[in-house]
This record gives C-alpha cells, sequence and structure tokens, in this order.
C-alpha cells in the first residue's frame, strides 16, 4: 500500500479551504487503513490487466460511492474496465431500484474529462436540441438553443433557433445524428426553416470546423426597467469557478461584478436562467447562491451532504455533526435583502447543482421555477483518478445526497415548474422580451404582457439534446476534493 504524507496532499488541496484539505486527507488515510486491515498480504498477485485496474476501481468504490453496501460480494475481474465499474453500480431501476443510481460514470480519459468539467471541449461551439422531423419518423433536426462567443459556430454566423437537417450532405437521421454533429471535424450544415408547420429544405449552408474552445458559463446578463419593476437577468449555463487549468475564480468572479452591478442598479426582481445548466462544482453553486439569498449569513446552512455508511460516522467523530455541511459565505454583492422571491428558469436539461439553488434558496425566499420539469438530482459525485500514472481513467461516481437546511431532499422526479412555459419551433435570442419562457416570466413579475407571444405549432417529438454530453450530462461535481488520490497496492 502506497501513502501519500500530508504535505503532499495540502500542496494538491492548496486552493481549498482548510477544512476541505483535511477531509480530503481523513477519506484517504481512513481508506488506506481499511485496506491494510482488509487485504491478505498473502493474497495472490492479479494476473491480468483487467484485474489490476479492477481491484483499483473496486477499492475506490467501495471506500467512496454513495451506495457502496449494494456492490456485488464477488464482482467479475475479469470484464473490461468499463463492464466492470458499471457492473458495481446500483442501477436506477423504476420498480426494483427508485433509489438507484441514475449518474455515475466511468470516462476513458482523465485529462479530457477534468477539462470537461471545467468547460473546455473539443466543439464547433453550438450546442442543439434534437427533434424527430415528424411523429414517425427516422430522420432528425437539430436546433441550435445557442452559440459559443468567438467559437467557430459563432464566426460562421450560426445562431439560435437555426435548424440543421443535414451535415456534409447526409441527412440526419436517428442512426447517424451524433456522430455527423460530433464525430467530424470539419462540418458543412445544411440548414432549413420551419414555415406552415413543416420543415422547408432550402440550399443554405454554413461550414464550421471544431476547435478546443473554453466556455464561459456567465453567458447572458441584462437589466429589464417596468413601471416600479427593476428586473435582474441572467443565464448560466454551467457551475464552472474557473477556466480549464486555472484556479483563479474569474467565472465566480464575474458573477460578483454583475450582481455587484446589478445591486448599485437597485435590482428587485431576478430571473436566474438555468435551462441549459446540468450541473457543475458545488462551490460555484455556493458562490451564486450566496449573492441571491435572502438575510442569510456565514452561519446559515445552504446545504449539507450525507455520505455513505463507511465514511460518514468516521467524519463526524473526528469533525463532529456539521463535518458534510456547507454554510453561505457573507458576499457584500448580495441582493437577497432586495428581494422578496427569485424566478428561475428550468428545463428537462436542469439539473444537479442548478438544482441545488432551488432546493436550497427554498427555506430562506420563494422560489418561482419557470420551463418544463428538471431532471431531479439529489446527489453528488467527485473525480477519482490513479494518482500513479498506471490507469488513463477517470472514475465519476455518486459519492454524496444532498439536503437544504430543512433536512428536504425530496426531487428525484425532479421540480415540476411552478408555471409551465415551453419553447417553440421559432426560437428568439436569450435576453430578447419576445423569447417565450422569458416573456412568460416577465409578464408574471410585472402583470403586464411586454410583448406578443409566437404561438407554438411544433408538435415534433423531442428526441433529446447536446447538453446531455456535458462532461456526464448532469452531474454535481464537489471540488473540495477533486483528484483525490487513488488508492495503489
Amino acid at each position: 500500500m502506497i501513502k501519500l504524507n500530508a504535505q503532499t496532499l495540502q500542496r494538491r488541496f492548496n486552493s481549498f479551504n482548510q477544512k476541505s484539505i483535511w477531509l480530503a486527507l481523513l477519506a484517504f488515510t481512513l481508506f488506506a487503513s481499511a485496506c491494510e486491515k482488509e487485504i491478505d498480504e498473502t493474497s495472490p498477485t492479479p494476473t491480468t490487466e483487467n484485474q489490476t485496474v479492477n481491484d483499483w476501481i473496486l477499492e475506490n468504490m467501495q471506500m467512496y460511492y454513495y451506495w457502496n453496501e449494494q456492490i456485488p460480494a464477488n464482482p467479475d475481474k475479469s470484464q473490461s474496465a468499463e463492464d466492470f465499474f458499471n457492473s458495481l453500480l446500483y442501477t436506477y431501476d423504476a420498480t426494483a431500484r427508485p433509489d438507484g443510481d441514475r449518474f455515475s460514470f466511468m470516462s476513458e480519459n482523465a485529462e479530457e474529462l477534468e477539462a470537461s468539467l471545467s468547460g473546455q471541449e473539443q466543439t464547433t461551439g453550438a450546442e442543439y436540441t434534437f427533434y424527430l422531423a415528424s411523429q414517425g419518423s427516422n430522420d432528425v433536426i437539430a436546433q441550435v438553443i445557442y452559440v459559443l462567443p468567438g467559437s467557430p459556430a459563432d464566426q460562421a454566423g450560426l445562431k439560435r433557433g437555426d435548424i440543421v437537417f443535414q451535415v456534409n450532405g447526409q441527412t440526419l437521421d436517428r442512426s447517424n445524428y451524433y456522430s455527423l454533429l460530433f464525430g467530424q471535424s470539419s462540418q458543412t450544415l445544411g440548414l432549413g426553416i420551419w414555415q406552415n408547420n413543416e420543415l422547408v429544405k432550402g440550399n443554405l449552408t454554413k461550414n464550421v470546423s471544431t476547435a478546443v474552445v473554453q466556455e464561459n458559463p456567465v453567458y447572458l446578463d441584462s437589466t429589464y426597467t417596468v413601471g416600479d419593476k427593476k428586473i435582474g437577468y441572467v443565464v448560466y449555463n454551467q457551475f464552472i469557478p474557473s477556466p480549464s487549468g486555472t484556479e483563479n475564480g474569474q467565472y465566480d468572479k464575474q458573477l460578483d461584478q454583475i450582481f455587484g452591478n446589478f445591486k448599485s442598479e437597485g435590482i428587485n426582481e431576478l430571473i436566474l436562467d438555468l435551462r441549459y445548466n446540468p450541473g457543475g462544482y458545488v462551490s460555484s453553486a455556493t458562490n451564486l447562491a450566496s449573492l441571491i439569498g435572502k438575510n442569510i449569513d456565514a452561519n446559515k446552512v445552504f446545504y449539507s451532504q450525507e455520505w455513505n455508511s463507511v465514511l460518514a460516522p468516521e467524519l463526524e467523530k473526528e469533525y463532529g455533526a456539521d463535518y458534510g455541511t456547507e454554510y453561505f459565505v457573507a458576499k457584500p454583492q448580495n441582493i437577497g435583502n432586495h428581494l422578496n422571491r427569485v424566478y428561475v428558469l428550468t428545463s428537462d436539461h436542469t439539473a444537479s447543482a442548478s438544482e441545488l439553488i432551488i432546493n436550497g434558496l427554498r427555506p430562506y425566499m420563494e422560489v418561482i421555477t419557470v420551463g418544463s420539469t428538471t431532471v431531479g438530482k439529489n446527489v453528488g459525485s467527485i473525480t477519482i483518478t490513479d494518482d500513479t500514472e498506471r490507469f488513463k481513467l477517470a472514475l465519476q461516481p455518486i459519492v454524496f445526497k444532498s439536503y437544504n437546511s430543512l433536512g428536504q431532499s425530496d426531487y428525484t422526479t425532479g421540480f415540476t415548474p411552478t408555471i409551465e412555459a415551453n419553447e417553440t419551433i421559432d426560437l428568439k435570442p436569450l435576453g430578447d422580451v419576445e423569447e417565450t419562457v422569458l416573456n412568460t416570466t416577465l409578464s408574471h413579475i410585472t402583470g403586464v404582457r411586454t410583448a406578443r407571444l409566437g404561438v407554438s405549432e411544433r408538435t415534433l417529438p423531442m428526441a433529446g439534446s447536446s447538453i446531455e454530453r456535458k462532461a456526464g450530462g448532469s452531474n454535481m461535481f464537489d471540488k473540495r476534493i477533486l483528484n483525490l488520490p487513488a488508492i495503489v497496492q
């Protein structure tokens, strides 16, 4: 058993607070000690590469996995790493395991995963919602929901609402749309328009290529004044504190500045647009919640974590009952005391840290959700990599369940919207007062219809979204123990 000393661990976690460093250290030490007690030195050495990596996977999962008591007693270590990892999961089943795991995953490339968790990936910069072209059809259309500024898609003139039906001369269908849009570095996109309740395929094309793009999750902010209502609006697409490879808190600081401006402008209503936000780092969720919460301070609980039965008793014994408690941060830019409520725009892509915001703020203020039902992810994960770099893969297991300050965590089926509002096929730009979901919200705030709403004639069945491919789709990451040193024999 290889042990890392406290100084090595402290260097790795030097950007985190002291309590978090020692929580991570304790978790590692506990597992190291457990391994020493449980592993017989005369045990036979694994004879295959599969067994070696699978021993590593099993040890980490037995220690950190939230459902570790459900791991099979004698899993088959001859399987491939991915199959073996999946065989350990307490997989969700609506009938047999309604409390099961929907979110743990494994990545074959730890470096790519870590970059993706921080919003960096090889992409054209366009995100899509997918629809079947008509009822019963195999053909797929991809509608652009947003484009990253400065990306190849942006430079090519692609914009929100554009409809793609063809890539490199091939019509998108159920079997090829993913590989055509995300598996080819150079793309000629065939664009159509929605007219008279049908897709009209024209000859318009856009040429795009992929590049390594760093997404700034703070997509848009604006203000609206209607009568005595001064309304702040923020589109936030992923909970990321900093660009990949940095720890400067750039994106958190950008939100601080926006809310500082809101405060100086006298904002008294807030709309937080999380429709395309599948989650991210809980540290950024705490930062954002601390800018919004009403009558909160550093002694008020934002949320708490429930870990598995192996770690929880030891952590509580060492650090007390609040070892997994996350408190709000005192922020001078907080506008909560100027608000009576917050509006959160949601969709079926809204998950994890986004839902943590909704659940964590509810004990302190009215949270009105507008849109459609959220994913329902009340659990969080960490990234586990092999510190000796024998294996390039990374594990992203669920390791805790989250609760708000009232002990509530009852949203596994998602948050049903307070006000239902669905996007139409004639998408308006984000921030435009005629954009359907924003317009519905503004009308509810002001009691005045601020624009004529377009009537959607779309009856197309949805077939998913590119948002789902973001770093596991809808995970909530605990940055305090990201890249926790792996257990090695």
